[in-house]
């Protein structure tokens, strides 16, 4: 186990290497001067040659790109991301400030996916081909067809502008009180969760249905034991072996997603950041926000590849 462990963890590396290389490389090329952005209209007008190349130097703008990606790097590894040059703050502080409300709503949204999608594609697979495998089948083919951006502004309509009981902006943490807390959380992971959970049910269906005509759960059937023992105990934990990938690999696709569903919701977060970064070319928040986004995705894989191990052999066992 600790084999495959240290294996993965090796192949991780690299990868990062060349995700952080390409971020660079990307907004090094990207239209827009940092310096003239820095500064406001008046003072780049009035700029001499020599100040703007002086500004240039200070951000050392002036090096070539493998110096300034080498700096970056070895920086990177020391926690350092650099300073944004819009608010001169500290990089990984302002991330890790809004990290928080983001892994909230992410976590919140997964959760929801997981209430909704595992009794769903149980049902959808225990009663193959009927009423409720059909209608299983359907919603899951529509939340993955709708837009999540879409469906946000239809829970706004409905619940906030309409009805008028949940709030369609803003966040609320439980120190604020637990009822305001899950009033401002309700939209927008509801929002989040559509697509993974309609994901996780197709997936769940289709896993169970393969593992429902294993012989083993035929052997389970034999000796006596009542449907749900065979069905939770026996039939579900290898049909989430590939529900745990989907999870894993869903999570990365949640935080990237979490861009749109924030700034419709005005939630707090590194998405709506990460936003706010690119409409004002702050290249230092830029790529301190995607190299953190990109980390956080690559060590949820590696976990969900460790689970999958564990909970079966066969992954991590190889031929010499």
């Amino acid at each position: 186990m600790w084999t495959y462990i240290t294996k993965r963890v090796l192949q991780a590396i690299p990868t990062l290497l060349v995700i952080s290389f390409l971020i660079f490389s990307l907004l090094y090329i990207t239209p827009g001067d940092p310096v003239l952005i820095m500064l406001s209209t008046s003072d780049t007008q009035n700029m001499t040659a020599e100040e703007y190349e002086a500004a240039k130097h200070d951000l050392g703008l002036d090096k070539p790109m493998l110096v300034r990606y080498k700096e970056f790097l070895v920086n990177a590894l020391k926690g350092d991301l650099g300073k944004s040059y819009v608010t001169d703050e500290d990089v990984f502080k302002t991330i890790m400030g809004k990290m928080p409300a983001t892994l909230l709503l992410t976590v919140s949204a997964v959760i929801i996916a997981l209430i909704i999608s595992v009794p769903l594609g149980i049902l959808a697979a225990i009663k193959h081909n009927s009423i409720y495998d059909s209608t299983a089948t359907f919603l899951a083919t529509i939340g993955t067809s709708l837009p999540k951006f879409w469906f946000g502004l239809v829970l706004i309509i409905i619940f906030s502008q309409n009805l008028g009981i949940l709030p369609a902006q803003g966040i609320a943490w439980p120190s604020e009180g637990i009822a305001s807390f899950l009033k401002h959380l309700i939209l927008p992971a509801t929002s989040l969760s559509l697509g993974l959970a309609a994901t996780q049910t197709r997936m769940i269906r289709s896993s169970m249905l393969e593992v429902l005509n294993q012989d083993y759960v035929r052997f389970a059937r034999s000796k006596g034991l009542k449907e749900y023992c065979v069905v939770i105990g026996h039939a579900l934990k290898n049909a989430l072996i590939p529900v745990v990938t989907v999870i894993g690999s869903e999570f990365g696709g949640l935080l990237g997603g979490a861009v749109v569903t924030e700034t419709i919701f005005s939630w707090p977060g590194v998405g709506r950041l990460a936003v706010n970064s690119i409409s004002k070319r702050d290249y230092p928040m830029i790529q301190g926000n995607t190299l953190v986004l990109c980390t956080i995705f690559l060590l949820t894989n590696l976990i969900v590849d460790i689970l999958c191990a564990y909970l079966n052999p066969k992954i991590r066992l190889e031929k010499k």
